[in-house]
Formats: C-alpha cells, sequence, structure tokens
C-alpha cells in the first residue's frame, strides 16, 4: 500500500471519529423525542430515558409498552410531515433512516436531528449506547448501565469465543423465504455481524449483502447450525417441516436439527439486547465444550 492511500484512510478514519464526537454531543433540548430506529428505542429504555419519547417508528417494537406511543411509519420510508407535525425537539435516527429526501428536508429545518453511527459489533452497541448516553447528558448514569449490565455478558461471550477457536462453526442466517430459496446474511449485513459475534463464521462468503441462494450452495457451504428469524420461522409449522426443505435438508444443520429460530430485532437490531442474544447463542452452539 502506498504512502499516500494509508495518509488518505488516515484522515477518513479522523474525519469518521469527528462526525461521530459531533452527532454525540449533548442535545440543547431533549423534552420530546422522536426516534427513528427499534435500537434506539431499546437504548432510551435501557436508560431509562422513555418518557421522553413522543412518536417512534415501528421497528421499536421492544420492550412491549413501546407499542403504545405514536408510530411515525417505517424507518425507511418516513414522511418529514408525520416526523415535524410532532413538533420534536429532537429527532434520533438510525444510519438508514430514510428516504434521503425526508432526511434531507428535516435537515434544513431548525429541529436537532442526530444519525447515530452503527457498527455490527458488541463495541459498536457499546458506542451507541454511550452516544445516546452523551446526547441525552446521561454520561456517568449511562458508563455504569454498561459496567453492571452489559460488560459482564461481553466478559462471558468473550470467554467463550477465546476456548472455542479451534471448534469454530458455520452458521447460516436465514432472514426470510423468496419461495423456496432462503433469503440469507452474506458478508457486510448486520447477519454477518451477529454470527461473528457469537464466535462462529458465516457459511456465506462467497457474496455481500442479503440474497436468496440455492440448493447448491447450500450443500457446498453446509452449515453446521442455522439461525432462522422468528418472522421467517412464521412459514413453518414446526423445525421439523423446515428441515424437509430442499434448499436445507442435505446440510449438517438440517440432518442434526441445529435450528436456533432468534426474534429478528434482537439478532439484528444491534440494541442492548444483541448482546445477551449473541452469548445465548454461544451458548447453545459450544455448551459442551464450556
Amino acid at each position: 500500500m502506498s504512502i499516500n492511500k494509508i495518509i488518505l484512510i488516515f484522515f477518513f478514519c479522523i474525519a469518521n471519529i469527528a462526525q461521530a464526537n459531533v452527532v454525540c454531543n449533548a442535545a440543547r433540548n431533549t423534552e420530546k423525542v422522536v426516534v427513528a430506529g427499534g435500537s434506539l428505542t431499546e437504548i432510551m429504555y435501557f436508560l431509562g430515558l422513555q418518557k421522553k419519547i413522543v412518536a417512534l417508528d415501528v421497528t421499536s417494537s421492544y420492550p412491549e409498552e413501546a407499542k403504545k406511543l405514536p408510530s411515525i411509519g417505517y424507518v425507511r420510508a418516513l414522511s418529514t410531515e408525520g416526523v415535524l407535525s410532532l413538533s420534536p425537539t429532537l429527532i434520533i435516527g438510525e444510519d438508514d433512516m430514510g428516504p434521503e429526501n425526508v432526511v434531507d428536508q428535516i435537515k434544513r429545518t431548525n429541529v436537532d436531528m442526530r444519525i447515530i453511527p452503527e457498527t455490527h459489533s458488541v463495541e459498536g452497541i457499546k458506542r451507541k449506547v454511550s452516544c445516546l448516553g452523551n446526547i441525552f447528558s446521561v454520561k456517568e448514569k449511562t458508563q455504569k448501565k454498561i459496567s453492571t449490565h452489559l460488560d459482564p455478558l461481553i466478559k462471558e461471550l468473550e470467554d467463550i469465543q477465546a476456548k472455542n477457536k479451534k471448534y469454530k462453526k458455520k452458521i447460516l442466517l436465514i432472514l426470510s423465504m423468496q419461495g423456496t430459496s432462503p433469503v440469507v446474511a452474506g458478508l457486510e449485513t448486520p447477519g454477518d455481524g451477529f454470527i461473528k459475534m457469537t464466535g462462529a463464521s458465516n457459511a456465506m462468503t462467497s457474496f455481500k449483502g442479503w440474497k436468496p441462494v440455492s440448493p447448491e450452495s447450500l450443500i457446498l457451504a453446509n452449515p453446521d447450525y442455522i439461525l432462522i428469524t422468528s418472522r421467517g420461522m412464521r412459514n413453518f409449522s414446526s423445525i421439523n417441516e423446515l428441515v424437509k426443505q430442499p434448499a436445507l435438508s442435505l446440510t449438517n444443520a438440517a440432518k442434526n436439527y441445529k435450528i436456533i429460530d432468534v426474534n429478528g430485532m434482537a439478532m439484528l437490531g444491534f440494541g442492548p439486547r444483541g448482546i445477551s442474544t449473541a452469548l445465548e447463542i454461544a451458548r447453545k452452539i459450544y455448551g459442551k465444550n464450556l
């Protein structure tokens, strides 16, 4: 790699860090908050800030009581009028908040809007929690919550990963079914990040993004375990029916009934639940070796 390229990467990283710091600066007024993103709602409740929420998007389904709040629609299909009609003093959104023209229109108003950076990892979750703690000026409380509730789970997760490097299992993560083909997590997806959090490896490394895959590709990948979202599992009456699917039946995971039904938002939302969910999966996968 040339010295010029290294310098460019360095300054790019510095710029990203600076931008993240600005996004996470304390807000002036947090009395009426609109939330666009399930993980951010989860963090608000985790930090005891839920009374500040005046509305949220439909992916904000946890905890259950959050569903009682007014809705602004789907995080990627918002309307400028719908969001601003609530007269929010602060809008916080995940990095896929959209559409882009709506985000641009809101930015041109005087409303304080923060798009929270996201990395699909344990450290990414901690940074997101810390960012909201800074925005709402509860930094000390936030760090205490992290050290008390999240760090012990992370420590156990890291211990499991360290003990089982030589047993690393391959996981296939199914988001949904497209006809008879499962739509699965490739590289650079939240699913790929979650799999790595468990200490396992992604069975699908030949492509990026979410894609439907053929039986031939699945046989070649031959995962040891299959994770499927609860929404995807709704297409089947039982695990028995799922393992008989032609696209899956010849894999080791299906033959050995190593199928785990997981709540999609808990697994892919990358809020605090993501850490405990990854730990739960790691215990199931590596339980005999703990």
